[in-house]
């Protein structure tokens, strides 16, 4: 799982464990998705993987010094937010009659 870069090899050791645990963290948030019970806990789930994936998008974007993942990963964040708030404002109105 070594990434060939010009890092240093303390660099490189510290982003292949960050990937690891990254990797670990996005594997018990698929589970914590597919079992449940509630839908609002697969909604927090699903925001969980979404926020993984913005922190493997910044590590990537460090490893490969290209500063233009990291604004990709800004929008994917955003975007996550607005999905949900928007969540947030159905299961609000959900409960009224």
């Amino acid at each position: 799982m070594m990434i060939e870069t010009d890092l240093s090899s303390s660099m490189e050791i510290t982003v292949n464990i960050m990937l690891l645990v990254l990797i670990v963290s996005l594997f018990l948030a698929f589970i914590r998705l597919f079992r449940g019970p509630s839908l609002p806990d697969r909604v927090v789930a699903l925001d969980l993987i979404a926020a993984i994936v913005v922190a493997i998008f910044a590590v990537y974007s460090i490893v490969v010094d290209q500063p233009v993942f990291i604004d990709a990963a800004i929008v994917l964040a955003l975007i996550i937010f607005l999905g949900t708030v928007a969540f947030a404002r159905y299961t609000e109105r959900r409960g009224r009659p």
